[in-house]
């Protein structure tokens, strides 16, 4: 599959030819993450702090954006990470995964010692685990390149990529000869190095055409792409369509659609024409097997669904689609295929939604409507209260704990603060530990 790359350098996003030239400037870094994870995972990159371009805290002109941009997507960040406690900061933030360059490798190896830095690999393991550890394998002739790609090891390509997948679960393999150049990849070099390793192969560099993709697709190898993207030559939606095995399921992929809370929805199928609708007007489409045609949920009912993302599985011949029910899914009018009930069952978000939409348009009688900043701060501490001090049964506790998660959610809307700001800060301390 593909994943999209945001390069950024001086605060802008950017495209470098050659790690050097300046091809392209962007500052629309929001929209290009949220168009990016349509299709699949981004990858964020911190040029400057691989330069080493930092303040005295270590920060870049880019860091206040890469902090934004962490969890707006699956994100795995790179450049720069030196240490294991920076590895662990970023993840705390959100990143899902973190590419490590040079720091990763020694600059000067001894006879018989290791070319990589092990103590370091070591450390970042014990602190982040291997599976969220990319390792680069950046090479130029062949040789393992480090410091911003502005110095070669004396390390063969292969040699290295062996050593390192001890310490990861993916490589990310760049041809810095064919970065930005748009000539193609080093097909050669990407077969040598999927056939010397077991664990999960990332090409970047050069690669520059939905076919030569496919062809690394069907070599194992995922595809790392920038300048093809900025400059209109791959479109994602054909790139993400070439990676699937229709093959494999005589032309029908099911895809199975969730909602954003991870409710399993339905399961349909799709041909290429259908996966295309879905892309071009953001509504899931299908190919309907007994009618023989392409159908889009909802084009008779209303109830469509509004695609925010899509993923194929590891075997690219499943598909996994998050999307937005606009009303009931199935055609019996139920919330989903796989239960009886009309409306999604109550959660957090669904309750925030609810009472956003009592304030956006009142209705007469509306309670919620009626709840200023200065009264609904004085019924949480009046919740809280009866809670701890008056609820002795479990059905009191049930009660008064569902009046207070209630008010507790008008005062989030009223200070602009979502369940999701909440379960990332929670998500962010339990990664710090």
């Amino acid at each position: 599959m593909v994943i999209a790359s945001i390069d950024m350098k001086d605060g802008h996003v950017v495209q470098l030819k050659n790690g050097k030239e300046l091809v392209i400037q962007r500052d629309d870094a929001d929209s290009l993450i949220s168009e990016f994870n349509k299709y699949g995972e981004v990858a964020i990159i911190d040029l400057d702090q691989a330069l080493r371009n930092t303040d005295e805290k270590g920060n870049t002109k880019n860091t206040a954006l890469l902090k934004h941009l962490l969890r707006h997507g699956n994100v795995r960040v790179g450049g720069g990470i030196r240490t294991a406690k920076k590895a662990r900061e970023l993840i705390s933030l959100g990143a899902e995964k973190v590419i490590i360059g040079s720091a990763a490798w020694n600059p000067d190896p001894k006879p018989g010692q290791s070319v990589l830095n092990k103590e370091f690999l070591e450390e970042l393991v014990k602190t982040i685990g291997r599976q969220r550890i990319i390792i680069s394998v950046d090479s130029i002739n062949g040789k393992i390149a480090v410091k911003g790609w502005t110095e070669t090891l004396n390390v063969p390509l292969i040699t290295g990529a062996r050593e390192a997948e001890e310490y990861c679960s993916e490589l990310l393999f760049t041809c810095v000869e064919k970065e930005g150049c748009m000539q193609g990849t080093d097909m050669k070099a990407c077969e040598e190095l999927r056939k010397s390793v077991t664990c999960r192969v990332v090409v970047a560099g050069g690669v520059n055409t939905v076919e030569q993709i496919a062809e690394l697709e069907k070599l194992g190898c995922d595809v790392q792409l920038g300048m093809a993207l900025y400059t209109g030559k791959v479109n994602l939606q054909d790139a993400f369509i070439s990676c699937l095995d229709f093959e494999k399921v005589n032309g029908m992929i099911p895809v199975i659609a969730q909602s954003p809370a991870g409710e399993v929805l339905m399961l349909g199928y799709s041909n290429k024409a259908a996966f295309e609708k879905s892309f071009e007007t953001g509504k899931l489409t299908f190919f309907s097997r007994t009618r023989n045609t392409l159908w889009t949920k909802g084009e008779t009912s209303g109830h469509f669904l509004e695609l925010i993302k899509m993923r194929a599985d590891c075997d690219r011949d499943t598909v996994l689609a998050t999307v937005l029910p606009h009303g009931g899914v199935c055609h019996t009018g139920s919330y989903t295929c796989f239960g009886s009930e009309a409306d999604a069952k109550s959660n957090l978000e669904r309750l925030y939604g609810t009472i956003a939409e009592r304030f956006a348009n009142p209705k007469p009688g509306s309670y919620t409507a009626t709840l200023d900043a200065k009264r609904v701060r004085e019924k949480v501490m009046e919740e809280a209260e009866e809670l701890c001090d008056e609820a002795e049964s479990k059905e009191d506790v049930v009660w008064e704990a569902a009046d207070l998660l209630y008010f507790v959610s008008v005062l989030l809307y009223k200070e602009g603060v979502t369940w999701q700001d909440v379960y990332n800060e929670l998500d962010k301390r339990h990664k710090e530990k």
